[in-house]
């Protein structure tokens, strides 16, 4: 049996080739700008372009699920000369201890959680890792997309590499489902909003959600 681990450990090579440089890197120096410094914890991290960012000031620390990820993310982070500590780990179940981190991001990262309890779980884990007042950056597809008005919140989104079609699954959140699910766990959100390449006036047809929280306590 084919688990989701496997499949990202196949897709790695082409992801990284595929997703070389950051979707969000404007969002990303953005932040840098606001953050300065602090440990900063990449949830998700796959091969890595979303560290770069942060390369300076920055303590950087980075998990994923997958072998063949996180071998990409040591080539990567080689390539373009940062360090970063990078772990194989579960978002729904963090190698760290209680307030660990000053900052945190989560691109693409949460939709792929399967099951309700599981994603509340991991939410609960950034938010326990975090600070009081930390913040973090949480980005996943937003079912208001064109392409998804008529699919399931669930499905498989198929990736091609040599000669096979493998399946990714997808949770696919609204803007209040995400909002009044990081609020649950014990965030406020201090922004949420369309990617910034997004140039149309209704936030709910966006490609992506973006959320800037911060932990409460």
């Amino acid at each position: 049996m084919v688990t989701e681990r496997d499949v990202f450990d196949q897709i790695a090579p082409g992801w990284y080739n595929f997703r070389h440089w950051s979707i969000f890197r404007s969002e990303l120096e953005a932040l840098a700008e606001r953050w300065r410094r602090g440990r900063l914890l990449n949830l998700g991290c796959a091969h890595g372009p979303d560290f770069l960012p942060f390369r300076e000031g920055f303590e950087l620390y980075g998990v994923d699920f997958s072998p063949g990820m996180l071998a990409l993310a040591r080539k990567y982070a080689a390539k373009f000369r940062f360090g970063a500590n990078l772990l194989l780990a579960d978002v729904a179940s963090l190698p760290f201890a209680d307030r660990s981190f000053d900052r945190a991001v989560a691109i693409a990262t949460y939709h792929h959680v399967r099951g309700r309890d599981k994603q509340k779980l991991a939410l609960a884990e950034l938010r326990r890792v975090l600070k009081p007042g930390g913040e973090a950056f949480i980005t996943v597809w937003n079912r208001g997309q064109k392409r998804f008005w008529f699919k399931p919140k669930e499905l498989t989104v198929p990736w091609r590499s040599g000669g096979k079609v493998l399946g990714r699954y997808y949770y696919l959140f609204s803007y209040p489902e995400l909002e009044k699910l990081v609020r649950g766990v014990g965030f406020e959100i201090i922004e949420s909003s369309p990617e910034s390449s997004y140039r149309f006036p209704l936030k709910r047809f966006s490609r992506n959600i973006c959320l800037l929280v911060r932990r409460r306590d």
